[in-house]
Order: C-alpha cells, then structure tokens, then sequence
C-alpha cells in the first residue's frame, strides 16, 4: 500500500506547477518562522495537507461502473483562524491542487465541439477520465490542541469549491486517444468535507454536491453523476 501511494504521489508530482509548489513551500515557511516569534500561548496547526484518496463515482448510468483503482491526489495551504482564547476551535480557508483519475468503461469523446457518451462495442485497453483542478476549502475547526502538545484529536468539516482547469478522456482501442477540456465537464464544483483523527494521519471524506457532468445524456438516459472520495489526510504545521 504504502509502495502504491509513493508511486501515485511521484506521478502526480510531476503533473504539479512549480511556481504552485514554491508558492506553498514560502507559505509554510513563512508560516513556521511566524509561530517561532510570536508569544506565548499563539499557535497555528495544520495548515499544510496533502490527501490520497480512493474516487468512486456516484450515480452512474444503469449500464456504466468503475474498473481499476480510481484514485486522487491533493496538496494545499490552508490559513488557520481560530476564534477563542484556548485556540482550539475557529476557521480554516485554503488554496489546493488536486489531480485525480477515474477508470470506467463509458466512452467519452468529443465531437463537433460537443461532448459524446456512449459505450464500448469493441474490447479496449485501457479508459480513464483525467482531471486537474483548483480546491478552495473552507472549515470549521475543533482539536484538543495546545501550544505544547503536537498530537490531538480533531475533527474539521466544511465545503470545498472546484474549479476544473483541465480534463482529458483517455482511451486505447487499436491506439491511444485522447480528447481534452471536455465540455460536458462541470468547471465549477463543490461538496461537503469531513477530516477526523488523531495525530499527523487522518480520515478523510468528500462527496460532491455537483454534477460531475452538466447536460449529459447516454442513450437517452440523463446522466447525474457526482464524486465520492474517502482516504487518508495528512497535516504539517
């Protein structure tokens, strides 16, 4: 598992802006320098995360399903607000990257600037629904937290915003084909989010309020299909 993991994460990587990258190295830079100075009693947490997940899609049409591991990889800065004096309850707003895959066995293509689904009438290799995107997450925040003690419970809750900058559909067949920036895709998505756990790992669920997919038909059945993602979450700072 933990082989598996790396692996997914050493790919993902490599998808991944550096100038984002540096942008949340300086972010928590900057953020730990900030808690070395400040006084007595003044503290942040878990400001930066990273998330490996497993993606299921939900609601999929009567003849489509998954196949494969469909996974998904997060990494993001979140600001730590808390609100009362102990600073173990408050807010959290953030900025992410999130690259995740789906395998399935719909066929989606573009045609004529329109998005196609159908299914497949001949054996293929391989299928796969690829999307990159921005996450804005934004929580409400409990832990057992204080100033001296780096494990505790938490429990953070919230919604987390979407915007899909790039989507590919990607299949082989005889050979490979791939069809970018799908319209059928809903750029803007949201759902609800739960992290739970003790120490630096934690549970982690999200499940899509959105449609993945926005004026969708397969053989005049409408498709309504939304993201269900549960896995692990990890926190520094």
């Amino acid at each position: 598992m933990l082989i598996l993991i790396m692996n997914m994460f050493s790919k993902v990587i490599n998808h991944l802006n550096h100038k984002f990258l540096l942008f949340l190295l300086f972010a928590y830079v900057a953020g730990y320098g900030q808690l070395k100075e400040e006084k007595k009693g003044y503290y942040l947490e878990d400001q930066i995360y990273f998330k490996f997940s497993y993606n299921v899609l939900d609601r999929l049409p009567k003849d489509a399903s998954q196949s494969g591991f469909s996974n998904s990889f997060s990494i993001g800065f979140i600001r730590d607000l808390p609100v009362n004096e102990q600073r173990n309850f408050g807010f959290g707003a953030g900025l992410g990257y999130g690259y995740q895959t789906y395998f399935h066995n719909l066929k989606i293509y573009e045609e004529n600037g329109q998005t196609i689904f159908n299914y497949f009438e001949e054996d293929y290799k391989t299928n796969r629904l690829k999307i990159n995107q921005l996450e804005f997450p934004l929580e409400i925040r409990w832990r057992t937290s204080t100033i001296e003690k780096y494990k505790f419970w938490r429990i953070y809750s919230g919604i987390k915003f979407n915007y899909i900058f790039l989507s590919k559909s990607v299949f082989e067949i005889n050979k490979k084909q791939v069809y970018k920036n799908l319209n059928a895709i809903n750029k803007l998505q949201y759902g609800i989010t739960v992290a739970a756990g003790y120490g630096n790992w934690n549970f982690f669920m999200y499940y899509g309020l959105t449609p993945l997919f926005k004026n969708a038909t397969i053989e005049n059945e409408k498709i309504t299909t939304k993201e269900l993602k549960f896995g692990l979450q990890f926190y520094i700072l």
